[in-house]
């Protein structure tokens, strides 16, 4: 990490500021314990007013000022959206939509990820700020861009669609080969020539969903390669870790952070509670844990997230007292060694002028204020758990290109969606107390007990192997429905559904049956099943459930089948999943879906975290010291509602 312990960091953007505001916010981060301050995020028509012109005074200053009060700085390149001037001078560097429209300038990101002008202007800007502050003792980490992707990663321009058509000569070699995995013998699509190829803008029918999913691929690749451009230029001026901001989170799909994340320093995330989810916290979790697998299980940072609301959705809800703190310390028990927001001091003008931020309008005389100075001292308190690792024996798969091809155009039921079905799953095991590592298809899975596979819909041949291989090596295996359907070209696997784990599961479904919105059928265990049925049977496999009503009365809905050495369920309905977890869990305890029970462990020491998101005290089994009251924790440890415990635990 960037900075020791359990840092505490912030956005900020002097800019907006005049430097007297400058040296209030200094003396104030310091009161704050503040650790890390992002700064030269969004700079670039300060350093650079007009073509040519740089002026770093300000930014000088400002590094200059935070230095002297034992800040550390995540220094932001400024690229990530372009000043005014150059969409003016360069019209060319503005992304085009799937309609084939413009896009113009006066939000952020108005630039298009394939545009060479835009490249070549951002990339002497980084040079320029590499070459100034690359060996800044402040300096603790290098920041590209910011949050790429977020609105710019589909661009269909021009340039974009030289770009693509470079790409996929990349993957394909030859025409026929692409002509055979398009499966462009549909609808007379077949090309003769890669001139012809187009990035995928908007018909009058449904489009080629394998094109789809390749454009989805390179769009991701595209702005990779763009963060590795910027990552070159800073090593080759300094040794400070270069990173970028992650959006892992329920709204933001269209970068494969699998394929990003070894590019990565330090991996780094921004997340915020979305009130349009059933449950933002235990979003938090599962966005937390797959971060946590982006960054292989080792300590990752925080980037941002809000102190109270945010501007973006429909209603902006507030954090009830204590609820910052919590929901920090959730992202902290699930593998963040440093907590950052966005931003500092709440902005006075612009788009974002209602989000909030560590230091809002109304000054330090304010309950938000005093909730940053309890975080800062808790976070203090806990340091000693920083370079620990969560402690986890279930695994759950996750594929963004599985989340692009599931949701395509034509599928069986658009009630179906990919996060549902993961959401699904991760929030039961921890409604369970279980801790779930979130890895990607083809990882390593020996030391897991339980692999859970929500949804999968895409899976290559090489990846549903080593699921099947790790099951008959006496692993446990739980599948959900339309899993394992087409491989990785898109092409459906032939033969009966859920096609890639007919064998390891011992089932063959003929069709599926989508139920429509609000429609229930009952399961022989007593259960509901709703949104999906199939027309199953058994190979191998025995029937823990059947459809006792609707269209597939009597059929399987639920399966369990020995596989080698291992057990495999399949579920082919949207049903509680309770007791098939609890089941292929080995869960003994019956946590409450309100208190988080996470461990961490490393170099002899173990740290036991209890969050109690709700209104009740808990009660939980534990030796030890709580770090965040210094109170010594013999046997039974209470945490009262909406409290959160850390105990350096002792054996019993």
């Amino acid at each position: 990490m960037p900075v020791p312990g359990v840092s505490l960091g912030c956005d900020y953007n002097p800019e907006q500021w005049s430097p007297d505001v400058w040296r209030e916010d200094a003396a104030l981060m310091r009161r704050a314990g503040v650790d890390l301050v992002a700064v030269n995020i969004f700079g670039w028509s300060n350093l650079e007013p007009s073509p040519g012109e740089y002026r770093f005074d300000d930014l000088d200053e400002v590094i200059e000022l935070l230095h002297a009060h034992g800040i550390k700085i995540n220094l932001g390149t400024g690229t990530s959206s372009p000043p005014p001037w150059l969409s003016s001078r360069y019209p060319e560097t503005l992304p085009v939509a799937a309609d084939g429209t413009a896009r113009f300038p006066g939000g952020r990101q108005a630039w298009c990820p394939s545009s060479t002008v835009f490249r070549d202007r951002a990339l002497d800007l980084v040079g320029r700020v590499a070459r100034r502050y690359g060996n800044h003792p402040a300096l603790a980490l290098w920041h590209v861009s910011n949050e790429l992707g977020c609105h710019n990663a589909l661009c269909y321009c021009e340039a974009s669609t030289d770009a693509f058509r470079s790409w996929l000569r990349a993957r394909y070699r030859k025409i026929e080969t692409l002509n055979e995995a398009w499966g462009t013998s549909f609808w007379s699509q077949r090309y003769s020539d890669w001139s012809e190829i187009q990035t995928p803008r908007l018909a009058l029918s449904l489009r080629n969903p394998a094109q789809l999913v390749d454009f989805q691929r390179f769009s991701s690749d595209e702005l990779l390669g763009y963060y590795r451009a910027e990552a070159d230029l800073l090593r080759k001026h300094s040794t400070v870790p270069v990173t970028t901001n992650f959006m892992v989170t329920a709204h933001i799909r269209n970068l494969d952070y699998w394929s990003w994340a070894p590019e990565m320093d330090v991996i780094a995330n921004d997340h915020y509670l979305d009130h349009r989810l059933g449950d933002p916290v235990a979003e938090l979790s599962f966005a937390a844990d797959l971060t946590r697998g982006l960054a292989g299980g080792r300590p990752w940072m925080l980037m941002e997230q809000a102190a109270g609301a945010v501007n973006w959705q429909p209603h902006n809800v507030t954090k009830a007292p204590g609820e910052m703190i919590r929901n920090s310390l959730t992202h902290v028990a699930r593998g963040a060694d440093s907590v950052c927001f966005f931003q500092w001091r709440a902005s006075a003008q612009g788009a974002e002028k209602f989000h909030s931020a560590l230091l809002p309008h109304a000054g330090t005389d304010t309950v938000a204020w005093r909730e940053v100075l309890k975080l800062s001292e808790t976070l203090d308190r806990i340091g000693e758990v920083a370079g620990t690792e969560v402690e986890s024996d279930v695994a759950l798969l996750f594929s963004w290109e599985s989340w692009w091809s599931s949701e395509g155009e034509a599928r069986p039921s658009q009630a179906v969606t990919y996060l549902d079905q993961v959401h699904s799953a991760h929030g039961t095991l921890r409604e369970l107390g279980v801790t779930t590592d979130v890895v990607a298809p083809g990882a390593d899975l020996s030391r897991y007990k339980l692999v859970v596979v929500p949804g999968l819909y895409m899976i290559s041949d090489t990846d549903a192997q080593a699921i099947t291989d790790y099951v008959s090596g006496g692993g446990r295996l739980v599948v959900t429905y339309f899993s394992g359907i087409v491989d990785e070209r898109d092409r459906i696997r032939l033969g009966g559904y859920p096609g890639a784990f007919r064998d390891v599961l011992g089932v063959l479904a003929e069709e599926f049956g989508p139920l429509l919105p609000g429609a229930e059928v009952a399961l022989s265990n007593g259960a509901t099943g709703t949104l999906w049925t199939e027309r199953l049977r058994t190979t191998t496999a025995s029937v823990v459930a059947t459809f006792q009503d609707g269209p597939m009365a009597g059929i399987p809905a639920i399966t369990r089948n020995q596989h080698g050495a291992g057990t495999a369920w399949y579920v082919a309905t949207k049903t509680d999943m309770s007791e098939i977890l609890r089941e292929a869990a080995d869960v003994v305890s019956d946590k409450s879906g309100k208190t988080e029970i996470v461990r961490r462990r490393g170099d002899g020491r173990s740290y036991l975290f209890v969050i109690n998101h709700g209104t009740e005290p808990v009660d939980h089994p534990t030796r030890g010291c709580d770090l965040v009251t210094g109170e010594r924790v013999d046997g039974v440890l209470t945490v009262q509602g909406g409290g959160v415990a850390v105990v350096r635990e002792e054996d019993s």
